[in-house]
Formats: structure tokens, sequence, C-alpha cells
């Protein structure tokens, strides 16, 4: 196996050895194997040399105790990301009109500079990157806040490049640090932006985008298919973040189609719609499930699962909410719910089988 190049992967393994060294524990707990004393100093020696390695070159939590302590400081991080967000927001407008235009624009351009510049600094200083993803979310903000208020200065008109730049600042920093809430930002600006431009080439006005799905469909689409393209050595747990925020998208974006037919390009008219992105919503969601299934890939299984519940139900409220006895829709409601966790059991059942 090679050897880890990455925190994350660093901490894969980590989590390896150590439930290894639980089972192996309780086999010879329950009399199932036996090592000699030899076989026993070897194998927690080399243990313990590759826990104290991998805690070196990369910071890792080698015990349940530092896992959970870690999760509260990625919670403690992200809240004081977005408390410092808030504070660079209400500073800028508690203080805007006190101050000349040159003024105003020059911190405009040097706040964003500054807190890259900070990231940087943070990140060649520690290893497990929560004062650079602080940082780094707090300058994203202020570079959304830069953009959207020059154009309010020199009153531009808003276009597509808005989100573009966004975007493309935030993958800077997502693939520099490796940050992957960085990350999901740039993504979701990224699809913005496609949708932007396919609404555009419609004949909308950009922002419409929200009342036209199928622009969002055709964005969250492309980011499913993007980490196929473009490969992610480095950077390996990246393509899970484009696949599941594409599904996320393209998922809400045929739900809505389902049942809100008159906003599709399509054209036809809602009553023919409507079926038509029902049918593929149901086996959009089925076929997510069955890939990952197929492909190992839980959060895939859970979002498909999720949405396929979601487009069941959405056309039981088309079907029986206005004329049948309320009681009784939620009592067919619950008895559907059984049906698929007797359904779901059974697959759970086989794919253990199959293991």
């Amino acid at each position: 196996m090679a050897e880890p190049r990455t925190r994350a992967q660093a901490q894969q393994r980590a989590d390896r050895l150590r439930v290894f060294q639980e089972e192996l524990a309780r086999l010879e707990a329950e009399d199932a194997l036996h090592l000699t004393s030899q076989q026993r100093e070897r194998l927690n020696s080399h243990v313990d040399t590759t826990m104290r390695g991998l805690a070196r070159d990369f910071d890792i939590d080698t015990t349940e105790s530092q896992r959970q302590v870690s999760w509260g400081m990625r919670i403690a991080a992200t809240a004081g990301a977005l408390a410092l967000c808030a504070a660079v927001v209400s500073f800028f407008y508690r203080y805007w009109g006190l101050l000349a235009t040159e003024v105003q624009v020059g911190l405009l351009a040097v706040t964003p500079i500054a807190c890259a510049a900070g990231a940087e600094f943070a990140a060649r200083r520690e290893r497990t990157l929560y004062f650079t993803g602080l940082i780094s979310v707090v300058a994203l903000g202020a570079f959304v806040l830069n953009v959207s208020v020059m154009g309010l200065i020199f009153n531009l008109v808003p276009t597509p490049g808005a989100p573009l730049a966004w975007g493309a600042f935030a993958m800077f920093l997502a693939y520099r640090y490796g940050l992957r809430l960085l990350l999901l930002a740039g993504i979701g600006f990224g699809m913005a932006f496609v949708g932007a431009m396919l609404t555009l080439a419609a004949g909308y006005f950009w922002p419409q985008m929200i009342e036209l799905p199928e622009t969002l469909l055709i964005a969250g689409l492309l980011s499913m298919g993007l980490p196929w393209v473009v490969p992610h050595r480095k950077r390996a747990d990246f393509p899970f973040v484009y696949l599941m925020a594409g599904l996320l998208v393209a998922f809400l974006a045929v739900l809505v189609l389902s049942t809100v037919g008159e906003n599709s390009l399509l054209p036809f008219g809602d009553k023919t719609t409507e079926p038509i992105y029902q049918v593929l919503g149901q086996a959009g969601t089925a076929l997510a499930v069955w890939l990952g299934v197929r492909k190992g890939l839980p959060g895939v299984v859970n979002m498909g699962a999720l949405f396929f519940i979601l487009f069941l139900y959405a056309r039981f409220v088309d079907w029986w909410w206005d004329w049948m006895p309320k009681y009784l829709f939620f009592l067919i409601i619950a008895g559907v719910s059984i049906g698929l966790l007797l359904v779901f059991r059974a697959l759970r059942g086989r794919m253990t089988g199959a293991t």
C-alpha cells in the first residue's frame, strides 16, 4: 500500500491501525487467535512506530479522545470564521459612509489580500490547518464583499463574472491548503456561474436562473463529472465533494421540475414535463443507490435514498392529499415507510452476505 501523502490519508491509516488493534484484542479474548510473545512484541513495535511517525509528520489523531477534541476544534474554527466575516461586514457598514471613496476602494482591495497572506503565514506554521481554514474563510468573505461593494461604489451592472471570480478565489484557497469547506464554496459559485450563463443563452436575465432549475441541473451534472476529467492525485478527497455537491443540486432541480413543470425550458406543457421529471427523479435516485452500493460510497447511497423517498412522498401528496382523509393519507405514508425500511434492510442483508 502506498504511503499516505495527505493528512486525510494519514488519519485513515491511523484509524485502521487502531481498529485493527482493538479487533485483534477481541479475537484473542475469544480464543480465536493467539500470537506468540515475539509476534506480539514485533507487532506492537511496528504499530507504535507507525503511529508516532504519522503523528510527527501529519499531526493526526491517534486516540478517540484526540479525535473528539479535533471535531470540537473544527466546529470552533468554523464558528469563529463566520463570526469574523460578520464582524468585517458589520464594521464596513458601520463606518462606510464616513470614509472617502479612495479609502473605501483601498480597504476593499487590501482586506482580502491581507487575509490571504495571513492564511499563508498560518499554513507555514501549523499542520492541522485550523487557523489557516479560519483565516481563509474570512479572506473569501472579504473578497465577496470587495466585489459586491465595488460594484455599488462605481454603479456597475451585476454580471455572472462575480460568482466566477468568487469561485476562482475559493478554489485557489481550497487547492492551496486542502480545505474542503472552501472547495464546497467554490463549487457552489461555479455552479451559479454555469447556471447564469445558461440562463443568458436561453434569453433570460441571468439572476432568473433560480426560476429555471434546468440550468442548475446541468451545472450539477457538470460538477459530478468534473473529477472524472480532472485527476486529483494530490487531493484524493476532493472528488467526493464534487460528486455530493453535484448530486444535491441536480436532485433538488429535478424535484422542483417534477412538481412545478411550468418553469421548465422544455417545449412541452407542465402536464407533460412534470411526469418526465418524475420518472427521471425516481430512476436517477434509484441509480444513485445502486451505484453507491457497487462502488462502496455510503454518502451517495444515503443521498439517493433520501431523494428517492422525497420524490415518492411528493407524488403521494399530488395524488391523494386533496381528496383523501388525512388520517388515511398518513396511515399510507407510515405503511410505505415500513415497506421501505424492510426493502433497505433486505438490501443491507444482501450486501452483508456478499461481503
